[in-house]
Order: C-alpha cells, then sequence, then structure tokens
C-alpha cells in the first residue's frame, strides 16, 4: 500500500468513533482493540476498493458489525462470562449516577446477542434509523426491527433497573 492512497488519513480520523463503538460490541477494551485491528486490516487489503464507495464509512461499519458477528460464531459468543459480581476494579462513593447507568448497560449488553447487541448501538448509539442499520448489517429493516424489539425485551428483563432509560430511549425512536 501507498503512503499517499489516503488510507493511514482515513483510518486516524475515525479511530476513536470505531474503537467506541467496537469497545460497545465487544464488551471490553482488548476485545474491542482486536476488532478495531481486524476490521481496518480488512479494509487496508481492500482500500482502492472501499475509498470508491458511495460510502466508505458505512462500508467500514457494516465490516466492523460482520467481524464482531463472525467472531462470536467462531469462538461462541467471544469468550465473555456474564458474572453476578461486581467489577473488580474498586468504585468510588463519589461516582456519578451517569457512571453507574453506564456500568449497568454495559454489564446488560454482554447479555445480548452480538446481532442484538449490534442492532442497538447502530440504533441508540449511532442514532440510525431501522433502514440504514439493516444497510450496514445487510439484512432487512423488518429483521433490525425484530432485532431491536428482542434486545430491548431482553435488557429489560436482565437490567430492570435500566427500564426507565430505556423507556425513554424507545419514546425518543419511536
Amino acid at each position: 500500500m501507498e503512503d499517499g492512497d489516503g488510507f493511514q488519513e482515513f483510518a486516524r480520523a475515525r479511530l476513536t468513533t470505531l474503537s467506541r463503538i467496537a469497545y460497545l460490541l465487544a464488551g471490553d477494551h482488548h476485545g474491542a482493540e482486536d476488532l478495531v485491528q481486524s476490521t481496518l486490516m480488512k479494509v487496508a487489503l481492500r482500500w482502492r476498493q472501499v475509498r470508491e464507495t458511495a460510502d466508505p464509512d458505512a462500508y467500514v461499519r457494516r465490516i466492523l458489525y460482520n467481524e464482531r458477528i463472525s467472531a462470536w460464531r467462531r469462538r461462541g459468543r467471544g469468550g465473555e462470562v456474564v458474572t453476578d459480581a461486581p467489577p473488580e476494579h474498586a468504585s468510588t462513593v463519589d461516582e456519578s449516577e451517569s457512571v453507574l447507568r453506564q456500568m449497568m448497560l454495559r454489564r446488560a449488553l454482554v447479555r445480548l446477542t452480538p446481532r442484538q447487541r449490534a442492532t442497538i448501538v447502530l440504533r441508540f448509539f449511532e442514532d440510525r434509523t431501522a433502514a440504514e442499520a439493516a444497510a450496514i448489517l445487510g439484512c432487512s429493516v423488518g429483521a433490525v426491527k425484530s432485532q431491536t424489539h428482542h434486545a430491548l425485551g431482553r435488557l429489560r428483563a436482565v437490567a430492570p433497573e435500566l427500564a426507565e432509560l430505556l423507556d425513554q430511549s424507545t419514546e425518543v425512536r419511536g
């Protein structure tokens, strides 16, 4: 790959966003780093084709989501272990409600299937429409709506303490 082909600039400009999405999909920093790395390796190999597409960002995101789903299938849920034990790091008394919600949401997201998690991240974190999410995931709009419905139901079941937050999100999304 040539230095002047724009891949490195493209990757640097999107690294933070891709890392955040990968963290939500993988559930931990190491898994997110691996996911971003494998995604960018695939993009680098096809960079000339990717940069000529109408929307290179959408193409890269689709690779990211598909990589996570494929890894889950290969490894059987990616080695994630869900427990009722608190996190290993000590929490401080001064933690805000926002941080606690984020922790609860992360624990709940780990309990979703990768496709459900991908749908939730696309719809609520990236604020994508059902049609946009379907295009990125390579499935029908109905599948996205179904996965979103099942994922929200699962989140309500495994994290009832987040019900208010989930209800607010679904009201906004309509």
